[in-house]
């Protein structure tokens, strides 16, 4: 059984997960916590639960879903792991981040990278990779098909999709992407986005006014 955790953390209101197994292997994805209170959060759960963080990804590198890398980096002892397209992405955050206001943000660094189809290990349960560029260049979408749920980043929201004038952004790469790697899966699959509340496949195909029935009716 895989468990995802959500927090919502910095300005963007942005969704970090953790997932962990029932032994308590842990990864975590996506960590947006930048005050120290937010990483106390984060860490208060974590210890809580008795959970062994052991690798930690992100979806893609814009700010807001890498703000935490740095740090928990360092407090896990794990190593970064993007999309190759991703490295540019990252890099370019410690530029901006001061415009943000995040003048503490702390660079980090990816060790390996991920590519589409490859199987991630949680503890005994897998994630797999799909690759959904469009939002950003090397955008991975994290699937646990065993129990059909989705860490989706910034891809597809509930009534929406991810932005597409940012550098690198795609807007009719996104909505074919979503189409053809998303709204393949079952539509009870669930969505676990980067923004806002969980969705399914089957609402979005029905009602999402971007690439659902609704955008062509």
């Amino acid at each position: 059984m895989l468990h995802i955790q959500c927090f919502t953390f910095n300005p963007f209101q942005e969704n970090t997960y953790l997932l962990y197994d029932k032994e308590g292997t842990a990864t975590l994805i996506d960590p947006g916590c930048y005050t120290e209170e937010e990483k106390r959060e984060l860490e208060a759960f974590i210890l809580e639960k008795g959970l062994q963080v052991t690798q930690l990804l992100n979806t893609h590198c814009h700010i807001d879903h890498v703000l935490g890398n740095a740090w928990a980096m360092e407090r896990f002892q794990i190593s970064l792991q993007i999309h190759a397209l991703e490295i540019p992405v990252l890099k370019s955050v410690e530029v901006y981040a001061p415009n943000y206001g995040f003048r503490d943000y702390v660079p980090a660094t990816a060790s390996s990278f991920l590519t589409e189809g490859q199987e991630i290990q949680v503890g005994k349960e897998k994630l797999r990779c799909i690759f959904v560029p469009g939002h950003a260049p090397g955008h991975l979408v994290f699937c646990h098909d065993a129990s059909k749920r989705c860490v989706a980043g910034d891809t597809l929201f509930r009534g929406s999709i991810g932005r597409t004038d940012l550098p690198g952004g795609n807007h009719a790469l996104l909505l074919e992407k979503i189409k053809s790697q998303l709204f393949v899966l079952p539509e009870e699959t669930l969505i676990f986005p980067g923004h806002g509340p969980e969705t399914s496949i089957g609402f979005e195909k029905k009602n999402n006014p971007f690439v659902g029935l609704k955008a062509y009716s």
